[in-house]
């Protein structure tokens, strides 16, 4: 839902329509944002605690990710601060019959559907956006990735999330 309401926001620019349709998603993305607190500071079973956590850490990215689009004037699809993110699209596959895309950069793969779990989800930094798209790039031209550096930075964890995002 998120790229469906960033993509239309890009597209209202795009057109003339609206110049200021990428700060009013952000509006609507930070009133998202703080009904899922209200819920969490409300009653919930330790599921949906966790389900809600994992929602909200991937919001607040997403808002950031919004903020920084407009800081940087996205005005087309083709913006690399948009197109670097990593975004799902319903695609048509056959007649009639559509799979979930996830795409970044200049890759595409198809959703796995694999259920992972319901766990809690690592903080999404910049940093982990560019590891993200190192390692689709990589997967892209079938290769492999090896991130590197300090024991206990967050390279494994960072590759399973990623995983987990593609569902594979």
């Amino acid at each position: 839902m998120w790229t469906t309401g960033v993509t239309a926001a890009i597209t209202e620019i795009m057109k003339g329509k609206n110049r200021k349709a990428l700060e009013e998603f952000l509006q609507f993305s930070i009133l998202q944002i703080n009904k899922m607190v209200d819920l969490v500071r409300g009653e919930l079973n330790s599921q949906q605690r966790t389900l809600m956590g994992a929602l909200i850490v991937i919001d607040v990215h997403a808002r950031e990710v919004v903020r920084g689009m407009i800081k940087s004037r996205v005005e087309t699809m083709n913006d690399f601060e948009w197109q670097k993110q990593l975004r799902y699209y319903w695609e048509n596959v056959e007649e009639e019959i559509f799979d979930c895309f996830a795409r970044q950069t200049n890759t595409r793969f198809r959703y796995g559907y694999e259920y992972l779990g319901n766990g809690p989800r690592l903080v999404i930094t910049p940093l982990t956006d560019k590891c993200y798209m190192t390692l689709t790039g990589a997967l892209h031209m079938n290769y492999g990735g090896a991130p590197a550096g300090p024991a206990g930075t967050g390279k494994t964890e960072t590759t399973k999330d990623l995983a987990k995002a593609l569902a594979v």
